[in-house]
């Protein structure tokens, strides 16, 4: 796989680096930031024992996906911090992620199907599209 270098739209809606359902990787230290209380705070995680590692949402972000002891779910700082793990483990998220792609069916990893735009592969909700401009674009794979 070549990671190619797309800069965003004008809605800053397609980068190349949102090639997993669950939105970009952090790197470690954008990974370790929303874990860290401040000074004097308390741990919003409850005591959970995970490390965010995707997410749509670069600006905030306030939401995304975690890995942990028990596998890979979902977080949010607006609601319970963790869900139930919908996978064991990372890797077998990534499985998951590759069936969708390779074989289908399409829905395999929720309402978000895998589909290209300018050559990136990135998931979009046929019925609801999160890509505005682009979306007309964008093509599923399956």
């Amino acid at each position: 796989m070549e990671h190619q270098y797309i800069e965003e739209d004008e809605e800053g809606e397609v980068g190349s680096g949102a090639f997993l359902p669950g939105g970009v990787i952090f790197s470690p230290a954008e990974a370790l930031g929303p874990r860290l209380p401040a000074h004097g705070q308390r741990d919003g995680w409850g005591g959970a024992r995970v490390v965010p590692w995707l997410t749509r949402d670069e600006a905030g972000p306030l939401h995304g996906h975690y890995a942990g002891d028990d596998g890979v779910g979902t977080w949010a700082l607006m609601d319970d911090p963790v869900s139930k793990p919908d996978h064991p483990s990372v890797s077998a998220y990534l499985e998951a992620v590759h069936r969708a792609v390779t074989q289908g069916p399409p829905d395999l990893m929720g309402a978000d199907v895998p589909g290209v735009v300018w050559g990136c592969l990135i998931w979009d909700d046929p019925q609801l599209p999160g890509l505005d401009e682009a979306f007309e674009h964008w093509t599923p794979i399956h």
